[in-house]
This record gives C-alpha cells, sequence and structure tokens, in this order.
C-alpha cells in the first residue's frame, strides 16, 4: 500500500460524520438512556469533532409536532412525550409514599429560594425543619445538598435536582410557575405579597412567594 493510500484510509477513519448521521447518533444514545444525557456526556459518547449542540438543534426541529420531542432538562436533554399528548400516558397510580405538608412546603421553598440554608427555610416557614423532611427529599432525589454558604459556620445549602426538574416537566428553574400563575390556578390566594424584599438567592421575580 502506497503513502497516499494510506493517507486516504487515515483521514477516512477519522473523519467526523456529516451532522445528518451526527443526528442520528444523538438521537440512538438519547433513545436508549435511561436519563437525560449533559452536553458533556454526549460529547463524549460521538465521535471527535462532533458538533453537538447544532446536531441537537436539527434534531430537535426533526421532531417539532410529533408526539415525541427532544427537551431539555436542566443542563441535559432527552426525548419526551409530547405536552399536549400527556393525558394518554396518564393513570391512577396508588402512592405508597405520600409528602407531609411539611415536605411540600420545604420542597416548595428550595425550589423558589435555592440555594438556601435549613436555617433559611426554617425562617420562611416559620417552623423547624426536622431532619427527616429534608432526607426524605433527598431520598426522592428531588432536592440535593449545594454549596456551603461563605458565612460563619459555613452552613450547607440545598437546592432541587435534574430529576425534580424532570419529574414536573421543567427546562430549568425559571420554569416555575410566578404569582400569577399560581393564583390562576387556585394555588395561591389574591391578597397582596407582603412588602419584604426577595431572597437574594432567589431567581427574579419568584422570591416572594414564600416570603
Amino acid at each position: 500500500m502506497n503513502d497516499e493510500a494510506g493517507q486516504g484510509l487515515f483521514e477516512a477513519a477519522f473523519a467526523v460524520p456529516p451532522i445528518g448521521e451526527q443526528e442520528r447518533m444523538l438521537e440512538a444514545v438519547l433513545f436508549a438512556s435511561r436519563e437525560p444525557l449533559s452536553m458533556r456526556a454526549l460529547e463524549e459518547r460521538l465521535p471527535r469533532g462532533c458538533d453537538v449542540g447544532e446536531a441537537l438543534v436539527g434534531l430537535g426541529r426533526k421532531y417539532e409536532g410529533r408526539g415525541v420531542q427532544l427537551a431539555r432538562v436542566g443542563d441535559a436533554w432527552a426525548f419526551r412525550t409530547a405536552a399536549d399528548l400527556g393525558f394518554l400516558m396518564s393513570r391512577e397510580v396508588e402512592e405508597t409514599r405520600k409528602l407531609s405538608r411539611a415536605a411540600i412546603e420545604t420542597l416548595a421553598i428550595v425550589a423558589y429560594h435555592q440555594p438556601v440554608t435549613r436555617a433559611e427555610i426554617e425562617e420562611i416557614r416559620g417552623v423547624s425543619v426536622s431532619a427527616g423532611t429534608l432526607d426524605q427529599l433527598m431520598e426522592m432525589g428531588w432536592v440535593k445538598l449545594g454549596r456551603r454558604r461563605m458565612t460563619p459556620g459555613r452552613p450547607m445549602t440545598f437546592v432541587v435536582t435534574q430529576g425534580f426538574l424532570d419529574h414536573f416537566g421543567l427546562g430549568s428553574e425559571r420554569d416555575l410557575p410566578g404569582i400569577a400563575e399560581l393564583r390562576a390556578a387556585g394555588l395561591l390566594d389574591n391578597r397582596p405579597s407582603p412588602e419584604t424584599p426577595p431572597s437574594e438567592d432567589a431567581p427574579e421575580g419568584q422570591g416572594e412567594l414564600l416570603d
């Protein structure tokens, strides 16, 4: 084999696949995965040189208007049933472990004020938070430990997980319903919110929910 032929085989073996083939590869990987996959995970699985971002955009367009759509879940990607067809998948499920009111309130506070410390959760709720409540939310995979706060004692903070976003069909924390949406759904009364500033850690427009 001459040098020219050998160089040609080498280039063919390590050539970057065309964008259409990259989309097919992403489709196969995401379809087979049980969990949403991050950009980094996708880049590690595809051949070197692939443009995962461009391929995701193209793949997403191909699934627009279909029964299954490419959805962003936090910092990851997954195939999900189209939102308007979710009713077809609904069924009665007996919950073996229901959340207590304390757990629901704690989960809401973490979601809207993250990263938030246990002391801050207790300040917002007005009552102490048992270790069991936070443990339950962490065991369910909806809450996890965040970074330590750079304050005296360096308390640990809590944040919601990608599993929480996936379970409730949220692309990111920014997709959490706002005050107006909660009131329209009857989940919040129409009394004016107290004149208190939102938490420094809360996303803009959401800090007043539980203050």
